[in-house]
């Protein structure tokens, strides 16, 4: 038995922040913005969009593309570090917007490995019988966390959704899934809790991270990651297709491909047009490759990321 992912999905807000608009918004060029992450623009959500919004149209979106409606659904897994309210959880809004009633639903908050990390979840439930059907989405609004005067920081962000459904398969699909932890690095990103304490009494009100850190470990992380998800598969990087990185940086995907000895036109990119959207990020790009004809079906996918906390986790499948 396999899981297989059968449609994909996404949404991305009409509102673009380009590098020249933050240009007037703060110390910034677009040469600076570029040259060192490859961002070019990044969309923001309207005052009436939320996480929760933006998941419901890209879940619908894949739902239609897999052929299936929201009461086929056994779970609903939703990776966010932005939810909508701290409870009931992002999954049960969307499960209420698309429609669905009594499927499970709830939360996974893994930052920016959020994906991958609810994709394993989805995996370990259809495999053992116990959803036929899973809708795993990844959608934030980190406009509403970035400090719009912090220069380091707010040219990074954007907002949007992503959404697969996967389903039980003789077929082979996802061959291998991994997540890791190390806690120790928590600091160098975080996001604070708006609810004050005594354990964190002078954290700021928005995101924090130490860029040069975050780099160096992450790199080093998803070089790991590749080793891994080869070896568990069984396949060899000749057999990869398709590498779906995390879009954070693109000096960081650049690396990984060259682990991988991919040339840069089989790694999807789009942190030049959407920028680092989190746990968004990999079902963003997933569904834009599939949907202009990149991605085909047979192909081998290798999916990976890395964010705060600090965890990274990857994915390795047949679409």
């Amino acid at each position: 038995m396999y899981t297989k992912i059968l449609g994909t999905g996404s949404y991305l807000p009409e509102q673009l922040l380009t590098n020249a608009d933050l240009e007037k918004k703060v110390d910034t060029t677009d040469e600076w913005i570029f040259t060192r992450t490859g961002i070019k623009e990044r969309h923001v959500a309207a005052e009436t969009e939320t996480s929760a919004s933006m998941g419901a149209i890209a879940a619908e979106r894949a739902m239609e593309a897999a052929g299936i409606e929201a009461k086929d659904l056994g779970l609903i897994v939703t990776a966010t570090c932005t939810p909508d309210r701290l409870f009931p959880s992002t999954a049960t809004l969307i499960q209420a917007k698309i429609g669905n009633v009594g499927a499970a639903a709830f939360d996974l908050q893994a930052a920016c490995a959020g994906f991958c990390v609810a994709l394993s979840v989805a995996d370990q439930y259809v495999k053992s019988g116990m959803a036929k059907y899973v809708l795993v989405i990844g959608t934030e609004t980190l406009s509403r966390l970035v400090n719009w005067e912090d220069r380091a920081t707010c040219v990074l962000f954007g907002d949007g959704a992503g959404a697969v459904i996967v389903g039980a398969s003789e077929e082979p699909g996802i061959y291998a899934t991994t997540s890791h932890s190390d806690g120790r690095c928590q600091d160098i990103l975080y996001a604070p809790n708006h609810f004050k304490s005594a354990a964190y009494p002078d954290e700021p009100p928005h995101l924090k991270m130490q860029g040069r850190e975050v780099f160096k470990v992450a790199v080093r992380a998803l070089d790991e990651l590749v080793t891994e998800m080869l070896e568990a598969s069984g396949l060899k990087d000749t057999d990869i297709d398709w590498l779906i990185p995390h879009q954070a940086n693109i000096r960081i995907i650049t690396a990984t491909a060259k682990k991988l000895k991919l040339s840069m036109d089989k790694v999807v990119t789009t942190v030049h047009e959407h920028g680092n959207t989190s746990a968004a990020s990999i079902p963003l790009a997933l569904d834009q490759a599939v949907r202009d004809g990149r991605i085909q079906r047979g192909q081998h996918l290798l999916l990976e990321t890395f964010g705060g906390g600090v965890v990274w986790s990857a994915a390795i499948l047949k679409f």
